[in-house]
Formats: C-alpha cells, sequence, structure tokens
C-alpha cells in the first residue's frame, strides 16, 4: 500500500471520517489536545519529553531577553492526532507590543487547525477516483502535508485578524513548526527561526544541514516582492547589516523578518504568512534536529549548535545547554546590543541508552 493510504490508515485507527466530520473536525482536535496534555504527551514549558516506547526524546528550554517580557513560546505534541508514530513541535517568536499574546494564539491554533486539514486532506484524497494510493508519483503531485500547511497558515492568520481581544495590526510572530510521522519529517517555516538537521557523515562526525531559510527582508526574491507591493527595505544608521521591512511614506514598523503571522500594518506592502514546506526521510544517519529562535542563530553558528547538543549525554538537558550557551555569546559578540529572547527545541529521532531515566514529562 502506498504512503497516502499509510497514512489515512494511520488516521482510521483512532477517528473514522464520520465520527470526525460529526464532532467537527477542529473541536475534535482541540480536544485531543486537552486529552494529551492530561496524560502528559504535552509540553509548553521548559523541560523534556520521552514518552515509553517512542524513539522521540524532545528537550526544551527558553530564557527571556533584555527587551522585556519573554515573547518566544513552544510547544511539543507527542502522539500528534493519538498517532503513535506522530509528533508535532512548534517554535514561535513574538514581537510588537503585543507580540506575547500573538505568538501564544498562534501555538494554541495551529496544532488543531493543521490536525483538521489534514485529516480532510486526506479524505479528499482518499474519494479521488482518480488518485492512484499506490503510486509514489501521485503521493508526491498531491504533497499531503504542504496542500494542509498552506491552508492551515492562511486560516491561522485569518483567526489572528478576526480575533477581538489581540492586536496583531503592528504585532506579530513567526512560527517554525515539524511534524515526525514514521520516518517522515515535515518542516514548515514562517519567518527567521531556523531548523538545523545533525546527521552522520561517511567519516563518522557530526555535521549540520540547514533545513530551512532565514525569511530575512534582503534575501532577493523577498526584496523583490516587498518592492513590487510598495513596500521598503532598508537597515537604520545604527543598524548597519540589520535590513527590515518599512511602510512606502512611514518609518515603520521596521520588522526584521519578511513572512509573520499578523503584522496587518504591512500585510498590503510585501510581508506574507505564506510557509516554505519541506520533507525529508529520516535515516539512520540523522541523528537530532534543532528548532531555534533568531535569537540563538545570531550568536551561535549550525556546526556550533550540533557539537553543543552532541556534546551532553543526559539529552534532557541539550536545550538548556544550548539556550546558555547562545546567552554567553551575546555577552562576548553583541556588547551594548540588548540580548534577543533565546530559544530551542532539540529533537532526538533514536532513542538511547539513557532514555529509560526519563518522566514522560520533565519539567526544568
Amino acid at each position: 500500500m502506498g504512503h497516502i493510504s499509510w497514512m489515512f490508515n494511520g488516521l482510521a485507527r483512532s477517528l473514522t471520517l464520520r465520527k470526525w466530520r460529526d464532532s467537527g473536525g477542529r473541536g475534535t482536535a482541540e480536544a485531543m489536545a486537552k486529552e494529551a496534555k492530561k496524560n502528559d504527551l504535552l509540553l509548553r514549558s521548559s523541560g523534556a519529553v520521552n514518552v515509553t516506547g517512542s524513539d522521540n526524546i524532545a528537550s526544551v528550554f527558553s530564557k527571556r531577553g533584555e527587551k522585556g517580557v519573554n515573547q518566544d513560546c513552544f510547544i511539543v505534541w507527542e502522539e500528534f492526532g493519538c498517532q503513535e508514530d506522530m509528533m508535532f513541535c512548534g517554535i514561535f517568536d513574538g514581537h510588537g507590543p503585543w507580540g506575547h499574546y500573538v505568538a501564544k494564539r498562534v501555538r494554541k491554533t495551529m496544532p488543531s487547525t493543521l490536525l483538521c486539514n489534514w485529516q480532510e486532506t486526506l479524505a479528499e484524497a482518499s474519494i479521488d477516483p482518480d488518485l492512484d494510493l499506490d503510486s509514489d508519483k501521485k503521493h508526491h503531485r498531491v504533497n499531503i502535508w504542504k496542500d494542509s500547511y498552506m491552508k492551515t497558515c492562511a486560516a491561522v492568520d485569518q483567526d489572528l485578524g478576526q480575533h477581538r481581544k489581540i492586536d496583531s495590526f503592528y504585532s506579530g510572530t513567526t512560527a517554525l513548526t515539524i511534524v515526525r510521522q514514521g520516518e517522515l519529517l515535515v518542516v514548515a517555516n514562517v519567518g527567521d527561526s531556523r531548523a538545523v538537521l545533525a546527521t552522520t557523515s561517511d567519516d563518522g562526525s557530526l555535521v549540520p544541514i540547514q533545513l530551512t531559510v532565514d525569511f530575512k527582508p534582503n534575501l532577493p526574491q523577498e526584496a523583490e516582492r516587498i518592492t513590487r507591493c510598495k513596500g521598503r527595505v532598508f537597515c537604520l544608521d545604527d543598524e548597519p547589516g540589520v535590513h527590515r521591512v518599512w511602510l512606502p511614506n512611514e518609518e515603520s514598523p521596521g520588522l526584521a523578518m519578511s513572512r509573520a503571522f499578523g503584522d496587518y500594518c504591512v500585510k498590503d506592502f510585501g510581508l506574507i504568512s505564506v510557509p516554505e514546506v519541506i520533507q525529508r526521510h529520516i535515516t539512520g544517519k540523522d541523528q537530532f534536529v534543532v528548532l531555534a529562535t533568531d535569537g540563538v542563530w545570531d550568536v551561535v553558528s549550525n556546526q556550533e549548535a550540533v557539537q553543543i547538543v552532541s556534546s551532553i549525554p543526559d539529552r534532557a538537558k541539550s536545550a538548556k545547554l544550548l539556550v546558555e550557551h547562545a546567552a554567553r555569546a551575546w555577552k562576548r559578540k553583541r556588547r551594548g546590543v540588548a540580548m534577543d529572547d533565546i530559544s530551542a527545541i532539540c529533537l532526538f529521532f533514536h532513542s538511547s541508552p539513557s532514555s529509560s531515566e526519563f518522566h514522560p514529562v520533565t519539567k526544568l
């Protein structure tokens, strides 16, 4: 049976399509999130997740910067959608006066919306008379996860715009999320957070592979879109090298990324919330993936991050070690600059001998 059929049968083990539709897909997904939290399968604070029988080990840590409230937040959801072989991780970097509220809202709505859209896309594929479920070529053409993410990001951004209690006109958030489904890794990125994979080279050393693009305004394709929409991209005199997005006739809002949720003041001037979605099949050589906000990558290279995370025997503390290293690097490399919020998720793909020491959820 093809990959689409495998994914569809996995979902059918927990819910029938009729039950999902009758109860309301979004409501069912939100109920799953509540149940996951109750069963210690969902983490929204610094700590670690390792469920008995799962190869996944996720370590999470966040440190407030020097600009006020911590606007970073994250989520790790083991057995995503009641699927034993699925996991969802997301890291969100808010900005602007309401940024922390925007980030938390996106953290809340994205997983359940994605789960709902994924199920509906699977259902549509399963009843398409022209779709051969055994054909890998057809699978790649349909691209279930990419379609689901595209619908999800549009819906999440729309939700923000309609929210009565959150002012996202001059505030927004990035969103970097991954879904692990068996040996399939799906990464979706909106903004300038980054995902880096650590894999083993032929000589046995660990090497980094950057999975995502840092969507900064000075990237040629991003700058072209922004200027075509009458937005402007330039650096301030006291911030050489830091390109920002500006309104046509005002020196605001000065966003340092070209894609984000919210920030409606510049949505008509080139800022978008469209994700870049990539898929990768995990092999025995792939060891872990690091998801981190720009507070890490501004001062830590991909190679350094891989070395730091791999250097600690206790995987549950790997994210904390990386974040604390980045905080020290800020003091050395960026003297006089207020430290940004710093957050990271380290997801390990293979169990280790010490993994039996973990509780399902360990809070740090």
